[in-house]
């Protein structure tokens, strides 16, 4: 059976360029062409685009605007950025933005295929890489280790009198303690373990995409929202959500988690209606939200919705015996 050949979207729109490479890359590739960033975007939206060669001087949208759009809504693609012109602050820009290279138009053919096979490797490689992250996860998620010590088995055994329960719960404790581990402990001594497990670091989450990480997007709610998205509110229902750092969270959306705890809906960014939730919330923080309430940084109303259950996890310095 011959490999399965890898689809590459060309993306320029002097067709003396665009169509010379296509042709050169037809042999190996299922090749896609766009004269303009808006036909490249809706292209993707309808085909399976792995690699992309994208001139940076288009009209109307820009090349860099076109990667930080693919990059955000389909991170599996690797993008070649290509210029007429030596442009230095554009291919910083580029491989700010994980472009996977930066040349100009005048570069060889057979150096564009090298780079183009190479990215397609490197693509491989971090779906790869996903995957056995995927499987170490589902490992770990299977066994909670519980030590010998008393304060371990006191946090298991509330578990077990808590976890059937629909309240929310406050996982509290250091870095690196185990939060998640408690989390995904719960949500399998719930009675729910086939539901989804979905679980957001929020301090790993840029800024600006918190809010749509979370309670998801409309289409054209914001430059790139080329499509509607749901947040993870939405894909946890009849599950749980694990809400890491929530101390961490921005004061203007906190009052946003309080209304999805409260009334159990959402509303998504741009959206005019909203939409009913059903999911099991665990919360988890290793900084202090009583002073947080205190300094103004955190509203007491989220904070009292959110400490209905709390749960310390010790630090194994204070639990030597667990050590082996």
């Amino acid at each position: 059976m011959s490999k399965r050949r890898k689809s590459v979207l060309v993306v320029d729109g002097d067709a003396e360029v665009r169509e010379p490479l296509a042709a050169a890359l037809r042999r190996d590739y299922h090749v896609l062409r766009a004269a303009t960033g808006e036909i490249a975007l809706q292209l993707m939206e309808k085909e399976n685009v792995e690699l992309m060669l994208l001139d940076v001087h288009l009209a109307s949208i820009g090349g860099i605007e076109v990667l930080k759009i693919t990059k955000e809504n389909y991170p599996y693609v690797e993008a070649i950025v290509i210029s007429a012109t030596k442009d230095l602050d554009a291919a910083i820009e580029a491989m700010r933005c994980d472009a996977y290279h930066y040349i100009s138009k005048d570069s060889d053919i057979d150096g564009v295929r090298s780079l183009i096979a190479h990215a397609g490797e490197r693509q491989d490689l971090n779906r790869h890489l996903t995957r056995l992250r995927a499987e170490v996860a589902e490992q770990v998620d299977r066994e909670f280790v519980v030590g010998p010590s008393r304060s371990t088995r006191e946090v298991v055994d509330l578990v077990r009198k808590v976890a059937a329960l629909p309240a929310t719960v406050l996982s509290l404790g250091e870095s690196g303690t185990g939060k998640e581990l408690l989390a995904r402990l719960i949500h399998r001594e719930s009675g729910v373990k086939d539901s989804p497990f979905v679980a957001v670091n929020l301090a790993a989450i840029p800024h600006d995409l918190v809010e749509s990480t979370l309670f998801g997007h409309e289409k054209g709610a914001f430059t790139g929202a080329i499509r509607q998205q749901l947040g993870k509110f939405e894909r946890t229902t009849g599950g749980t959500l694990f809400l890491d750092e929530v101390g961490d969270l921005r004061y203007e959306l906190q009052a946003k988690l309080l209304r999805a705890i409260q009334e159990d809906e959402i509303e998504r960014v741009g959206g005019t209606h909203p939409i009913k939730t059903d999911f099991r919330l665990i919360a988890a923080t290793n900084s202090d939200l009583n002073k947080a309430v205190k300094a103004g940084t955190f509203r007491e109303d989220l904070f009292y919705r959110l400490n209905v259950i709390p749960i310390q996890m010790p630090a194994l310095r204070d639990r030597i015996e667990d050590v082996a």
